[in-house]
């Protein structure tokens, strides 16, 4: 009798560790030395007792990806670092389950509304092209000028790989629509390098040098003031608007341990998790938390969206007229 219940405890003890156990999938500079993702696991552990565990691909889109291919077999309870582009993709995907929090919009500080029942956003930010002031003396003030006047080397992101890619790709859509074609192929002949992801445009062509602007975030100058005392970078805030980027997490139908992932969720609107934001994925936070002072000196920028619907509908479409813009 006591073999059997040292080995019913034991069994018992097993499950209890796995069910305490919660993994989230996300993009790799979340789970970086200097991202949200070491501050923000230790926190949570620390505070629930759960055994989390981020795993990382190399982007947004890559993430989606590798979830739908795995489909129910994802050893994810969570996906975070989806963005508004891939939002009805997402939905679509029917892999994702709704949530069970009531009423975030009261605790939400967001530029639009947030309607979804399924998703919870955790920051945002908005696309701009990144320059160094002291090099460039005539920054383009808007998208008509990047396209028409500003001669300076350019490097962006692939629109099929990279989030911010993706973020140019529809940018130019909702300001130029069926003409979009014509003004890639004006972007195009300053375009000195697309590449894979935003680490390796930034630091790798921007930051060495080889490029004087980088397609990036309106919050990037801000790294540089925080961390470097570097005054000497900027986004350009253009007449016509910028893409706004909301980045928002969800918790997969084929999670064993919902009622963990909800904590987890709602853990991500805590000024615990918000305030960690700013500071480490460079983005804005979601609720109306304390910003940084290197924030609270960057201008804001009027904010542009297309419905989530419509990319899904036509990306594919937009991207074959950016690869043939000659």
């Amino acid at each position: 009798m006591n073999y059997l219940i040292i080995i019913f405890s034991i069994l018992f003890l097993s499950y209890s560790v796995k069910a305490e156990k919660l993994t989230v999938y996300t993009y790799d500079s979340f789970v970086s030395e200097w991202g949200p993702g070491p501050l923000i696991e230790k926190a949570f552990e620390e505070k629930y007792s759960v055994d989390l565990e981020l795993i990382a691909v190399d982007s947004a889109a890559t993430l989606l990806n590798k979830v739908i291919l795995e489909g129910s077999n994802t050893k994810a309870d969570i996906i975070l670092g989806l963005d508004m582009n891939l939002f009805n993709s997402a939905e679509n995907s029917e892999l994702f389950t709704a949530h069970n929090m009531k009423n975030i919009n009261e605790k939400l500080n967001l530029p639009i509304e947030w309607n979804s029942e399924i998703f919870v956003p955790y920051n945002y930010g908005y696309f701009a092209f990144v320059y160094n002031n002291k090099k460039l003396k005539n920054p383009p003030k808007s998208m008509y000028e990047l396209l028409n006047i500003t001669d300076a080397r350019i490097v962006i992101q692939d629109p099929r790989t990279s989030t911010p890619g993706l973020g140019l790709l529809t940018w130019m859509k909702i300001l130029y629509g069926e003409n979009a074609q014509e003004n890639w192929s004006k972007l195009n002949k300053k375009i000195i390098s697309v590449t894979k992801g935003w680490t390796d445009a930034y630091y790798n062509f921007f930051m060495a040098g080889e490029a004087d602007i980088v397609l990036s975030y309106s919050t990037s100058p801000a790294a540089h003031v925080m961390f470097e005392e570097n005054y000497d970078i900027s986004a350009s805030i253009f007449k016509e608007g910028n893409y706004l980027s909301v980045e928002f997490a969800g918790i997969l139908k084929s999670s064993k341990n919902k009622k963990v992932a909800n904590i987890f969720l709602d853990f991500m609107l805590s000024d615990e998790f918000q305030k960690v934001i700013p500071s480490t994925n460079i983005m804005y936070p979601v609720t109306n938390i304390k910003l940084p002072d290197a924030f609270n000196e960057l201008e804001i920028p009027k904010a542009l969206q297309l419905n989530p619907k419509e990319i899904n509908d036509y990306k594919d479409e937009w991207i074959n007229e950016w690869l043939n813009a000659s």
